[in-house]
Formats: structure tokens, sequence, C-alpha cells
């Protein structure tokens, strides 16, 4: 029997919410998030692969395969529909799912995504991969952070926990390898976002040091941004009550209808 890929379920009721965590992250990120949107609906936050409690989660490490094992939990739970919320590299999964099988994605918001140009802060993600002391966490976490933010105690004891684990750290170094080669991270063509026709919230803060604000620029007309003044990379800590109003926003609004065209090419 493989290893299955571990969520944090909170919540109850007929409308499920997906949280999926950034590079070096887990289910806990979430805690605050997770502990509003819970209130209203089922919450799963989950360890995407090769990270926290699916670290043995067989063929972890590219976005491609966390999209596959999500979308395949989905099945296994019996999840016929959920709203989909991604930050950083969990932002990439969650539009790599909703491309992959859309019928199953409510709606999207993704915080600071992974995958929407070319530009990212190779050295800094090495770096952070690396990283193992409280004090290089810390250092890390506050070099991704926007300038009026400092990285929790909490998220400092939680990361130098997690990568205590056998195996952790070494696979955190070969996927933050894989992710930057020639210091560039790999891109979701824009022709096929423009096929998406749920409900879709981008955020993104001004401050951004991983990666650039500026990727926004060129997002589908469709797609709802929301920029977040003097905000870093790190959105999830930064500003969990503004995350969850944009997932609560994005929740509400209708999909769009496809043009002829558009739906020739998402088929």
């Amino acid at each position: 029997m493989s290893p299955s890929l571990y969520a944090a379920e909170r919540g109850t009721g007929p409308t499920t919410i997906a949280l999926l965590h950034g590079f070096g992250g887990c289910h806990d990120d979430w805690r605050e998030v997770a502990a509003s949107l819970a209130l209203g609906a089922r919450t799963l936050a989950y360890d995407l692969p090769g990270h926290g409690l699916s670290l043995d989660f067989p063929g972890s490490g590219p976005a491609r395969i966390a999209a596959s094992a999500v979308l395949t939990d989905f099945s296994a739970r019996g999840i016929k529909r959920a709203h989909l919320v991604g930050h950083s590299m969990g932002g990439a999964v969650a539009a790599l799912m909703a491309l992959n099988e859309p019928e199953k994605i409510a709606s999207l918001t993704l915080l600071a995504p992974g995958g929407f140009g070319p530009e990212i802060n190779a050295p800094l993600l090495r770096r952070y991969a690396a990283a193992t002391g409280t004090d290089e966490i810390r250092a890390c976490l506050a070099a991704m952070s926007g300038p009026q933010s400092r990285p929790s105690q909490h998220r400092v004891d939680l990361v130098s926990e997690m990568r205590q684990r056998p195996g952790q750290l070494r696979t955190l170094v070969e996927l933050a390898a894989a992710m930057t080669r020639d210091d560039r991270q790999g891109v979701i063509p824009s022709e096929r976002l423009e096929t998406l026709n749920m409900p879709i919230m981008v955020v993104w803060g001004t401050d951004d040091a991983m990666l650039p604000v500026s990727q926004a620029d060129g997002l589908p007309k469709h797609f709802h941004l929301h920029h977040v003044l003097e905000a870093g990379h790190m959105l999830v800590e930064e500003a969990p009550g503004l995350v969850v109003e944009a997932v609560r926003r994005n929740m509400r609004r209708r999909s769009r209808r496809l043009r002829p065209e558009l739906a020739g090419a998402a088929s």
C-alpha cells in the first residue's frame, strides 16, 4: 500500500474548500485561515507531496504530480467539486488542477502563485530549502515577508520541526534545485489560463521578494486581481483576514461563459 496524501480536515457542510501551501510549508500554514473558513464549510488543508506528513508520497516534486495527487484524493473522498486556494507553489498546483479537471473546481483563489512568469528569486528559495537552524529559518522567512511583517515564533518552530524529519531537508533541497533551473521557474502558458471559466481571484503583495508582483500584469482579463500594499510573499501569515475575505468573496462570484473558440481550446 503506497503512502497517502495527508490533509487536515476542519468544519462540516456541503461546501468544501481545499488549501494548498507553498514550497517548504505544510497544512499548519493555514491554521488561522482554516479556522475562519471552517465556520461555514468543510476545509481540507493538504500537505503536498514531499512535504510534512506527505513526505513519502511517491513521485513527490513537480507541481503536476501534486495536482494529480490532490485530484485523486478528491475522488477517494467523494468530493465532486471544491473551492481551491493555493499559495505560491500551491498556486501553481491549484491552477494545474483547474486546467486538468475544471469541472471539479468551483472557484480558484491564488495567492502570489507560482508559474505565472519565469522570474523567481532562486537564491532565496534555495537558501530557504537548505535552512536548518532557527536563526537561519527566521532570516529566510523575514526576507520573504513584507517590510512591516515579522515571522511568528510558531512558524519558525514549525518549519524547524518539520525539517528534523528524516529525508525532509534533502527532499526540499532537491525540489528547490529542480524548480529553479537556470534561475528560472516553469511557466503556465497564458493561453491555457484563458480557457478557465470558474471565478478566479489573484492576490499579490506589492513587496513580494520571491515572485515579482509584475507577473500579475499579464493575467487574462477575467482574472480578478487584488494588490496587498506593503505585503510580501507570505500572505497566508501576513494577512490571514484578508485571505479569508478574498476566498469568501470569490466563492460568491459566478462562472463566466466561455466564447466558443475558448471552449474548444479547453476540451
